[in-house]
């Protein structure tokens, strides 16, 4: 019986070449003997030597034979390469990988020289990747220093070579760090002012290189995992790295309390902010470049903690800020309302839901919409979420007594037409919104509440006259953020009926034939979702509404009128998206509030 080529490799436990692949795919009927014939002879050596030949074959580009009209690329390769080798693939995901366990299994030298690179430490087992299963003589060393047992998986030989880099790097630097500044390690559960005196006496060089890489690496790794938020949080002994991701929490690395201290120091610096301040809440920005050259800021925000400062940096990338309103979910008829009311001469426009709900990045598409060169949009922010040409924006300073109503007092000396208010926090800042609203100019700000209605009791409860509201008010958008399904393995499902009443519930809508559940696949993290998009509900201020604000408006009566006149609560619009097979039902029932009976 003859063996393929790559079976001779196996049995005589050799590097796996680009004759051996490519005679194998030609067998196959994948590569046409031609073009195997003139790749073999037209690569270089060194490049033989320097790369894989499935990376080699793949930038080729070739038409793959098993699917016509279809290329082949080195993710399919190597799952051809891996049934090839009785292995299964393994495809990293770096978030949950623990870089101090498998950098620690054997060094950058040793993993470089097999091309192998360890993935998952367990208490009697080792996960390998490889891109060469036959190469063996690594495997009964390491199983000897290790006393443990090696299972080998077949990983695209890209993916080692980019994290094998990545996590030696991050370990070499935290390592280097750590020894720079491994005495001032805090030690024992010490009450505050102990610990920041301790901080402030130790000798952290923030622009030490070992430093500086973990930063570079730091933002640009939560850039490419698409986080929201990054997280620096001092615990006893280890500080954690956490990154929110499409609204989840992900643990990414630990760091020991030393060098968490000395990174946040640097972070510090790069947002001028006070490095030698550790007991006091500070906020910041920085501004950053992504590999392809596109301008990212980052809100930097510390707090003290009984283990040293916290610091939470919120990304701002401005094509994630800026979006077209179907990018950001709102339906047909949403979109309508909103462009009625926001083409309005005059009056004011609010934005409710609770923090994160995205109410930031429907200001700034609008903003963006309205601020032609013939307008002059001002806005006066705590602190400026972004730097947007277009706009004036003025940031909140309360250590000079610029606060939200002194800083409308000033906008409004500066001839504008359009006006945006961060929050409606206090009386004043409502009367001076008011005030704005009613000398010709049109407003937009931002509450917290629960819902729409909820924002008309919420200022009369600080004191706002109702006649003013009913004069100056245009409309009310509460929303929510829930995440969407990844498209590349979400699965239909049928329609728990119970559950779709209660979603819906007090209107009568027949639910779908079918709808998508989450499964999970590499492209999401096996979490079944990706990205997030909005729910909405927006209430417009018509006549009939208006004549139930009063000093004893009561909020039930008015979410009902409002639900009479035509609003869709947050729920219903949610119920669309879920028959449209962007999101589930669990994750509208999740943060939305419940509808009022009628």
């Amino acid at each position: 019986m003859s063996h393929s080529a790559l079976e001779m490799a196996a049995i005589n436990e050799k590097v796996v070449t680009l004759e051996d692949v490519l005679d194998d795919l030609v067998e196959e009927g994948i590569v046409g003997s031609d073009s195997a014939r003139m790749l073999k002879s037209v690569v270089a050596p060194d490049d033989r030597a320097r790369r894989h030949p499935l990376q080699i074959i793949a930038d080729r580009g070739w038409e793959d034979g098993r699917y016509p009209g279809q290329k082949m690329t080195l993710e399919g390769l190597t799952s051809w390469f891996a049934d090839k080798a009785g292995l299964p693939v393994y495809r990293i995901d770096p978030l949950k990988i623990d870089v101090a366990s498998v950098t620690a299994v054997m060094s950058y030298a040793y993993a470089a020289r097999f091309g192998v690179l360890a993935l998952e430490v367990h208490e009697h087992e080792v996960v390998i990747g490889t891109a060469q299963p036959w190469v063996t003589e690594w495997r009964r060393e390491l199983e000897r220093l290790l006393t443990k047992e090696i299972r080998l998986v077949i990983v695209n030989p890209d993916d080692i070579n980019r994290y094998s880099l990545e996590f030696y790097s991050l370990s070499s630097s935290v390592s280097g760090a750590e020894e720079n500044h491994g005495a001032q390690t805090v030690s024992g559960v010490q009450n505050l002012e102990q610990m920041m005196e301790l901080s402030r006496s130790g000798q952290l060089d923030a622009n030490d290189q070992h430093v500086v890489n973990i930063v570079d690496w730091l933002l640009q790794y939560a850039y490419d995992q698409r986080a929201s938020d990054i997280h620096l949080e001092p615990r006893r002994k280890q500080g954690n790295v956490r990154f929110r991701i499409d609204g989840v929490m992900h643990t990414v690395y630990q760091i020991p309390t030393s060098v968490m201290a000395a990174v946040t120091s640097r972070i510090k610096i790069l947002g001028r902010m006070d490095v030698a301040e550790k007991r006091k809440p500070q906020d910041g920005r920085l501004k950053t470049k992504t590999p392809e050259g596109k301008e990212v800021e980052l809100r930097l925000s510390t707090m003290p903690t009984a283990f040293g400062e916290k610091l939470v940096m919120r990304i701002f990338d401005p094509e994630v800020l800026v979006k077209d309103y179907s990018a950001l979910g709102f339906g047909e008829k949403t979109r309508q309302y909103w462009q009625d009311m926001i083409h309005q001469p005059n009056g004011i426009i609010l934005v409710t839901g609770p923090t994160g709900s995205g109410k930031t990045t429907t200001l700034y598409t609008t903003l963006n919409e309205l601020a032609r060169p013939e307008v002059n949009v001002c806005t006066v922010e705590d602190p400026i979420e972004l730097v947007e040409p277009k706009l004036n924006q003025m940031q909140v300073q309360h250590n000079i007594g610029l606060d939200f109503s002194s800083g409308i007092r000033t906008l409004m000396r500066q001839d504008p037409d359009i006006i945006m208010i961060g929050e409606i926090r206090d009386l004043e800042t409502a009367e001076m919104a008011i005030q704005a609203a009613l000398t010709g100019h049109l407003v937009f700000s931002t509450l917290h509440t629960n819902d729409a209605a909820s924002a008309i009791t919420r200022l009369l409860e600080i004191g706002v006259a109702p006649y003013l509201l009913k004069a100056t008010l245009l409309g009310v958008l509460a929303q929510r953020l829930v995440r969407t399904l990844c498209p590349h393995c979400k699965a239909p499902t049928e329609v728990d009926n119970d559950l779709w009443q209660s979603l819906i519930y007090p209107w009568k809508v027949r639910p779908p034939e079918s709808i998508y559940k989450p499964v999970g696949c590499l492209e999401c993290r096996q979490t079944g979702f990706r990205g997030r998009l909005g729910v909405y509900e927006l209430l417009p201020m018509t006549d009939e509404f208006k004549q139930m604000i009063g000093p004893d408006t009561d909020l039930i009566e008015l979410r009902r009128k409002a639900i009479k006149e035509g609003m869709h609560s947050m729920r219903l619009d949610g119920a669309q998206k879920i028959a449209h097979g962007l999101t589930t039902i669990d994750e509208v029932l999740k943060v939305a509030p419940e509808s009022v009976e009628l």
